[in-house]
């Protein structure tokens, strides 16, 4: 009886009162829809069945942070591995770990100094996969700032070793593993994004860093729409902090997670839509950080990396008396 009667209380409304009626309804109903999908997705959508890509995965930067959760975590999954990183014992020590958890694991290391001679090393990824069903790349080899600061002040090596890891090694090793793929039909491709380039508006004295990271998402999209035809599943993932060695976090907490608890949402979302915060915590607080004003957010932001500078500073000069 109530909705009834508001109905005909509508009807003798003016016109624009019943159209901003109507699109009031239609952005609250496009609201529920957008949070139903997200409580779908953070906590009842199903991984996806990883071995149908193919048997073997290779992960790039295996050795620390997210890309060894990543190597774990796959390992778990069943999943035979090559792993690429430029520290051989760093990597034996990664590949004995994995087999002594996973015994009948497969583990194969290739050694690349993705800072070094980047075209002797796609030469050993090349002569690494030949004859392998390899259906997963994991692009999770990249570097930052060592501590934040001005544009004019980031060095010649810094800025080329940004860019040739970042940029240059993420998309050679795609080219390496694709043409396989391509020739099975299948494959997924994981390529790891920033928040610095894609969730806030702005990183201020680390321009780089989060303009090597706008490239990898806008390559990943570009790349999903090529191939998306072709049984090939391309993404971009996007994580805020993770208590790694990169983001100089030692402990994790509620929205900071372990390698762990990161590769765990990371590998349930592998091969679905082509950008996603796979941390469900993660993606909250990007929903939150929208509600934000730019010129607000891009002036905390200054502020806090402007301390991460003078912190570094004060670092550097201790070492250098």
């Amino acid at each position: 009886m109530e909705l009834l009667f508001m109905v005909q209380h509508l009807k003798t409304q003016p016109i624009w009162i019943r159209l901003l009626t109507l699109l009031g309804l239609i952005c609250l109903s496009k609201f529920a829809l957008l949070f139903l999908r997200w409580v779908y997705v953070s906590f009842f959508r199903p991984g996806k069945d990883l071995k149908k890509y193919g048997s073997w995965a290779l992960v790039t930067a295996p050795t620390d942070g997210i890309g060894k959760g990543f190597a774990f975590e796959l390992a778990r999954k069943k999943l035979n591995l090559i792993l690429v990183g430029r520290n051989p014992d760093k990597l034996k020590d990664v590949s004995d770990a994995i087999r002594a958890k996973f015994g009948n694991i497969q583990v194969k290391n290739v050694v690349v100094d993705f800072s070094g001679d980047l075209s002797e090393g796609i030469r050993r990824i090349q002569e690494a996969i030949k004859g392998l069903d390899v259906g997963i790349l994991i692009n999770n080899v990249g570097i930052s700032y060592p501590y934040a600061r001005f544009f004019h002040e980031v060095d010649e090596e810094l800025m080329k070793n940004l860019i040739q890891i970042n940029i240059e090694g993420t998309s050679k090793v795609t080219q390496a593993l694709l043409p396989g793929m391509l020739k099975r039909k299948k494959g997924a491709i994981v390529n790891i994004g920033s928040g610095a380039a894609i969730i806030i508006p702005s990183d201020p004295l680390y321009a780089v860093y989060a303009a090597t990271k706008a490239y990898v998402d806008q390559f990943t999209r570009c790349l999903y729409v090529e191939y998306k035809n072709n049984g090939i599943d391309l993404q971009c993932q996007v994580p805020l902090y993770v208590a790694t060695k990169m983001s100089s976090i030692k402990k994790s907490s509620f929205f900071v997670p372990s390698i762990d608890g990161y590769a765990r949402a990371a590998v349930r979302c592998i091969g679905y839509e082509p950008r996603c915060t796979p941390y469900w915590p993660h993606s909250l607080l990007w929903g939150l950080l929208y509600l934000i004003p730019d010129f607000l957010f891009d002036y905390g932001r200054l502020s806090f990396c402007l301390k991460i500078r003078k912190k570094g500073q004060l670092k550097d000069a201790r070492k250098k008396a």
